[in-house]
């Protein structure tokens, strides 16, 4: 199949080419759905590791997603989504010798899995009332370039695209980043005393 007759097909169409052994889908469903990971994955703060190992592990909970899936049983992203929240959580769970030390001193950003505008309507509601909650803390907390550094971080820009917008280096964009973490994780544990 060509790249512009998979681009049109739906998840649930490249899922079951991809359960047929189509590596081509099966690529094609993981690219489409690589952004997914990312947002789940930057819900948690590794203390001593990199976010990168979330990444992974989220990339496993949708590659497991595409194998598990049932045509018919509802929408894959929906699906796709819970099998890499799980991953993730699993992960920071299970994470006890020392080997996942970085997984075992997770902390996650918000209670809540992270929803997206297809879920069911009163989730959205949630998730839009806990972004809501977020930017004040995130104003009341951080310095202006903080809060411009880490809004475009949430909204899933790369690294790069922020240096360009804030004209700021790699390394003072992830300091920023970091240092947004602390405080932000401070102020959520102060709140929840």
């Amino acid at each position: 199949m060509t790249e512009k007759t998979l681009d049109k097909m739906t998840d649930e169409e490249l899922v079951a080419l991809a359960q047929a052994g189509d590596k081509t889908a099966e690529e094609k469903i993981l690219f489409r759905h690589g952004n997914l990971v990312r947002a789940y994955a930057r819900k948690f703060f590794l203390a001593n590791g990199e976010t990168e190992d979330l990444l992974q592990e989220g990339m496993i909970g949708l590659y497991q997603a595409i194998g598990k899936y049932k045509t018919g049983s509802g929408s894959f992203k929906t699906f796709a989504g819970v099998c890499i929240y799980r991953r993730i959580v699993d992960a920071v769970k299970n994470g006890a010798s020392k080997k996942h030390a970085p997984l075992n001193n997770s902390v996650p950003f918000a209670d809540l899995p992270l929803l997206y505008a297809d879920s069911d309507p009163e989730q959205t509601v949630i998730c839009d009332d806990d972004r809501r909650r977020l930017n004040k803390m995130m104003s009341r907390e951080l310095t202006d370039i903080e809060f411009k550094v880490f809004t475009m971080y949430l909204d899933g820009a790369s690294c790069l695209e922020i240096c360009e917008t804030t004209g700021k280096s790699q390394k003072s964009v992830d300091n920023a980043i970091q240092r947004s973490k602390r405080k932000l994780i401070k102020a959520l544990e102060k709140e929840n005393k």
